[in-house]
């Protein structure tokens, strides 16, 4: 897989989008409120957001919960998934900020949109984007939101530069990621179905 970029972000497309359809089966990959609540989501933030963000809410950390978001700011949330974290990240930033939520999965984008207008949020948009060419203007937010997309995506290097690009000057990336501790044993490593080798 690593020789075929474009069909591995294809098959984790895949998968992220099968995942927001059918967010009770299984997933090679955690999904949900128990699983959001585990990574330390307060439940009563939680309470607060339309129950599809939540099911199929599939990061890694809660860098909504954790990011400096002054009111105010303009954020965006680079692989968005199912829109939990951009709909925090609005009520941080209040009315007079703005989020742009972004992902590559049309099946999670459904999910982030329909809760987007469930609380009538008119500071929060929804874009499909590949995250190594983003629409949006140099220097044109302050803050992002980035949770676990990167060991997903292999166009990392592009990633980062379209951060630095969109970012304000003293602009901040808030990322969360899995990081292993030792290498993996080759059979882990074998097989498309590992993504995170």
């Amino acid at each position: 897989m690593e020789s075929d970029p474009a069909g591995l972000r294809e098959s984790v497309r895949e998968a992220y989008s099968r995942a927001a359809s059918n967010p009770g089966e299984k997933h090679p990959f955690p999904v949900g409120t128990e699983f959001a609540l585990s990574l330390g989501y307060p439940r009563e933030m939680l309470d607060t957001i339309p129950r599809k963000a939540i099911e199929g809410f599939a990061g890694v950390s809660n860098v909504s919960v954790f990011a400096t978001l002054p009111a105010g700011s303009r954020v965006v949330d680079l692989g968005c998934g199912s829109g939990l974290d951009s709909l925090i990240a609005a009520q941080r930033v209040g009315p007079t900020g703005r989020i742009a939520g972004i992902d590559f999965s049309e099946a999670m984008l459904d999910r982030a949109s329909s809760s987007v207008r469930e609380l009538g949020l008119a500071n929060v948009i929804v874009v499909r984007s590949a995250a190594e060419n983003l629409p949006l203007a140099d220097a044109s937010v302050d803050c992002a939101l980035v949770n676990g997309i990167f060991n997903l995506n292999p166009f990392r290097s592009q990633i980062f530069c379209e951060l630095a690009r969109i970012l304000k000057p003293g602009g901040t990336v808030f990322g969360a990621e899995l990081v292993l501790h030792s290498p993996l044993q080759e059979t882990s490593r074998a097989g498309s179905a590992n993504w995170f080798s």
